[in-house]
């Protein structure tokens, strides 16, 4: 049954839940990097801002809403166990309310083969005990923006993009003792992903999490800055099959191989990266070689000291910090 809540109510909340953090440098009323670039016949990310906002507090509330063939925001109250994933398509807003929403069990895949998942934000959300992804962009999803969430273990990946999927950017989330915490590319054999793959990520804080921060195939640009690598167990960044990686402006703690590049990684063919201005504090070097088509090609962005980003990610990373 569809439930709506009064339209001042609902302005009110969905105020309360895309407010910028405190933090001028935090501070994001709209997706910025790859989510706001025009393509594909979409000018930017809006997600459901055309349709009604609705109220979720279970887990067949929001399975009906986020495939519904029409946009909504819809906001998710409380903790939702979920027991498998809920496919999102086209046009939707998911948000969560204060600092108590939490999806377990289960996660969200962006598009399917025959509906896809363009145009989708997601915010404010704690992801636990996936049993398969905690999120999964795919199927050629587009204009797709991840911001201030919190992802804790699960069975999987906590956030896949990929099979063509593009123009998303990856913003100010928090990864707890994750280990396979961001795959971008399907597979080596995944040509497909050629010319799609383009990401950026940024002001993310990655702790004690284990590798995967991101493991990128054949995207190219794919815009790594600012982000708060600590206590990393296996590896920071690996560019491989020939992805074209800009890393800069991020802060590594104890991270034993920032980066991996030119010798490929596992059983992956070496990729091209880029690294400048990042900071290394008991930390290996980050492998780097190649030339990268530049981010700035696409957007402008401001770049943050790496020096200021343990404070500034630590402070607006996250769930409740919008």
């Amino acid at each position: 049954m569809r439930k709506l809540i009064p339209i001042g109510v609902a302005a009110a909340i969905a105020t309360l839940v895309i407010v910028a953090p405190n933090n001028a440098s935090a501070a994001a009323n709209a997706p910025d990097g790859f989510a706001s670039v025009a393509g594909l016949g979409l000018t930017g990310t809006t997600g459901g801002a055309a349709g009604p906002t609705v109220t979720v507090t279970t887990s067949a509330q929001l399975e009906q809403y986020a495939g519904a063939n029409t946009p909504y925001t819809i906001l998710v109250s409380g903790r939702l166990t979920v027991s498998d994933m809920i496919t999102v398509v086209a046009n939707k807003s998911i948000l969560g309310v204060g600092s108590t929403a939490e999806i377990t069990g289960g996660g969200l895949q962006l598009g399917s083969t025959t509906r896809p998942g363009n145009n989708v934000i997601i915010r404010n959300i704690k992801f636990s005990n996936a049993s398969d992804d905690s999120v999964s962009v795919t199927n050629s999803a587009h204009h797709v923006w991840i911001d201030h969430n919190e992802f804790l273990p699960g069975f999987d990946g906590s956030l896949d993009i990929k099979r063509q999927s593009t123009f998303v950017t990856v913003s100010w989330n928090r990864f707890r003792g994750t280990d396979k915490s961001m795959l971008l590319g399907h597979s080596d054999t995944y040509t497909s992903d050629v010319g799609y793959l383009r990401v950026s990520y940024h002001h993310n804080y990655f702790e004690g999490s284990n590798q995967r921060h991101p493991r990128v195939r054949f995207g190219e640009p794919v815009h790594i800055y600012n982000n708060y690598y600590k206590n990393i167990g296996l590896y920071g960044i690996a560019s491989t099959e020939n992805a074209g990686v800009v890393a800069e402006g991020n802060y590594f703690e104890n991270v034993a191989y920032p980066c991996y590049s030119t010798g490929g990684y596992a059983e992956s063919n070496p990729g091209r990266l880029v690294q400048r201005a990042n900071a290394f504090v008991n930390s290996g070097t980050c492998e780097a070689g190649g030339s990268v088509t530049e981010p700035s090609t696409f957007y402008t962005y401001q770049l943050d000291p790496a020096a200021n980003v343990p404070s500034l990610v630590s402070a607006g990373a996250g769930v409740g910090k919008i």
